[in-house]
């Protein structure tokens, strides 16, 4: 069982930049994916940036350009680094999990191909 945990979250003011953490339990072999969620009041969880193994990316187009997810060498600790936050990216952001042959699909992660979940940390952008 992986377990994840996210950090790094906060207040902002539009414009700025934040940055999440996300770390694993345990070491995670080939074909394993990690993607970033978020879950905006009174809306589904939209998947906002995934990365796989072999560090490949995709991004919501909502956030290309603006979002970048990576890893660190020993592959159990995943960022996303958020530039030029506006009030729409407030939100709880989770980090997820999974193990699939292909994760990284045009328009960003979904939702099922992941069954670890970290807790979440809440991102609020102020105008």
């Amino acid at each position: 069982q992986v377990r994840l945990l996210e950090s790094g979250g906060g207040s902002v003011q539009a414009g700025g930049s934040l940055s999440l953490s996300c770390g694993a339990s345990m070491y995670t072999g080939k074909a394993f994916c990690v993607a970033w969620f978020r879950q905006r009041s009174l809306k589904e969880r939209e998947g906002v940036a995934a990365i796989d193994y072999d560090t490949e990316t995709s991004y919501a187009d909502s956030v290309e350009g603006r979002f970048t997810i990576s890893t660190d060498n020993t592959k159990t600790i995943w960022y996303l680094r958020m530039n030029n936050l506006t009030p729409e990216d407030t939100a709880m952001y989770y980090c997820a999990a999974g193990v699939s042959d292909f994760c990284v699909p045009d328009g960003g992660p979904e939702r099922d191909e992941y069954n670890y979940w970290g807790q979440g940390t809440q991102v609020t952008v102020s105008s």
